[in-house]
């Protein structure tokens, strides 16, 4: 193959925004996994990432060539000895959980985009170890609502600059239709793309990163930044179409 390693982003390149994979996927990546090691990182916390993608896979697949990173990258979870081992996880203080907190606080009430009185699906603000996540609908909220919340993504692009002016020491960046992702300085899909490679023992030069949101601004975009070669999606469809042209060569 021309590659030597794969990373993915999960929604919307391996699946629907926070569903799991399908079987035509996972078998897919099964198939893929048993040719080259395969990463999937996303802003999901650990066990989101566990539950749609890993445990979809079909029996005897060879999971200890699957590479987890959640959080965007701020994490690296790998399968060895019939258990998930953790490689790195760069998890923020309490003193960083309170400050982001009411960072994101003061952000929401300075562009009155989120409104804090209206009823949520599930938690608005989520603490994921090394990641902190607003969701403006909530973490359960519905894919068509989510869809409709920001088309021309004018209220997150607003709602970011306030983040990044109220907490200019962490990592901001949009985690989805609805959702933004702070983390430790530094930390982001690029630096998770790094210590994958580092871990492996693999150039990034040899390394492929399949995903959604490569354009300016998109939430995969950052990784453009190690060289690692890129493939843009816009849908779960597309990348299957991708991992069998890969099966191919």
């Amino acid at each position: 193959m021309k590659y030597r390693a794969f990373v993915f982003d999960l929604d919307d390149t391996l699946a629907e925004s926070k569903q799991p994979v399908t079987e035509r996927m996972a078998g897919a990546l099964a198939l893929l996994l048993s040719r080259a090691p395969v990463a999937v990182i996303s802003g999901g916390k650990f066990s989101i990432l566990l539950a749609n993608v890993a445990t979809r896979l079909p029996e005897n697949t060879g999971v200890d060539n699957l590479y987890i990173l959640p959080t965007c990258g701020a994490a690296l979870y790998e399968h060895k000895n019939d258990a998930w081992k953790s490689v790195y996880e760069e998890l923020l203080s309490e003193i960083d959980i309170e400050i982001i907190e009411r960072g994101i606080l003061r952000a929401i009430e300075k562009t009155g985009v989120i409104d804090l009185q209206t009823s949520s699906y599930g938690e608005r603000i989520e603490r994921r170890g090394s990641q902190i996540t607003l969701s403006a609908l909530g973490q359960e909220a519905p894919l068509s609502e989510k869809i409709l919340w920001d088309p021309e993504r004018t209220k997150r692009n607003v709602l970011q600059q306030a983040l990044i002016q109220e907490l200019p020491q962490f990592s901001i960046k949009t985690g989805g239709t609805t959702s933004f992702d702070i983390t430790k300085p530094g930390i982001d899909k690029a630096y998770g793309v790094r210590r994958l490679s580092e871990h492996l023992s693999i150039p990034i030069s040899e390394m492929l990163y399949v995903g959604d949101a490569l354009f300016p601004g998109g939430n995969d975009a950052v990784v453009i930044e190690t060289g690692i070669k890129t493939h843009a999606v816009s849908n779960p469809s597309d990348t299957l179409a991708l991992i069998a042209e890969v099966l191919r060569t």
